[in-house]
């Protein structure tokens, strides 16, 4: 690692400026060359007047995602729901109300981790995000798990679990919870666990201690507790 940034320097003195590598081996390099902020801010943009599915015509906003632009966990649901649409915010109803609470009680602020969906746009009455519509919107994912290159991810849900891991679709979210997955996106080896839905909590409560297990894991594994 330290070859590496010498020779990064050695690049820099000869006025090459724009070498962008965000992380190698999981380990950050403060070069001052890759800005994962100005990027996401750039897709941000990108994402907010993408037209690719019909959801675009029933949105009222782009939900894109928040918090921290070099964290080591993100968490990524399904789609937003309606006060996520209202708003312009991921996981600001019930459901991420309730996320919050679980994020608090090991001492880690929302802030500290980076919070998206696999799908931007609310589908109309909160359905099921269709395949073609998960298709549309996976390279907005896709590039904010390569700029942001976490360490662990978190899959709120079957449908960001199925769409990380590449699963079946009728894969349920009950056979491959709490399992520890290794993907690479970005050119980088991540760690994914499966987990159930907040929402899912608020309807069954006795899925809380095997979520707030996989929650504590996912933590410990980011260095975040």
């Amino acid at each position: 690692m330290e070859e590496v940034k010498k020779f990064l320097e050695f690049l820099r003195l000869l006025g090459y400026d724009e070498v962008k590598v965000p992380s190698i081996n999981g380990e950050r390099l403060e070069m001052g060359t890759f800005e994962p902020i100005e990027e996401l801010k750039k897709l941000e943009e990108e994402a907010k007047s993408c037209c690719k599915c019909r959801l675009c015509k029933t949105r009222t906003n782009v939900v894109f995602g928040e918090g921290a632009p070099q964290t080591n966990l993100m968490l990524v649901g399904e789609a937003p729901g309606e006060q996520e649409d209202l708003q312009g915010r991921p996981f600001v109803g019930r459901a991420g109300q309730l996320l919050t609470r679980f994020l608090n009680l090991y001492g880690v602020s929302r802030n500290k981790v980076y919070i998206t969906n696999v799908v931007k746009c609310r589908p109309p009455n909160n359905r099921n995000p269709a395949p073609d519509e998960i298709a549309a919107c996976y390279p907005f994912l896709e590039k904010q798990i390569e700029f942001i290159s976490p360490e662990v991810i978190l899959c709120l849900g079957a449908f960001a679990a199925r769409t990380i891991l590449n699963l079946p679709e009728k894969t349920p979210i009950s056979k491959i919870r709490g399992k520890e997955h290794r993907v690479e996106i970005g050119g980088k080896e991540i760690t994914v666990i499966p987990t159930f839905h907040p929402a899912y909590l608020l309807r069954n409560r006795r899925g809380e201690p095997e979520f707030q297990k996989d929650l504590e894991r996912a933590l410990k594994l980011a260095g975040l507790v």
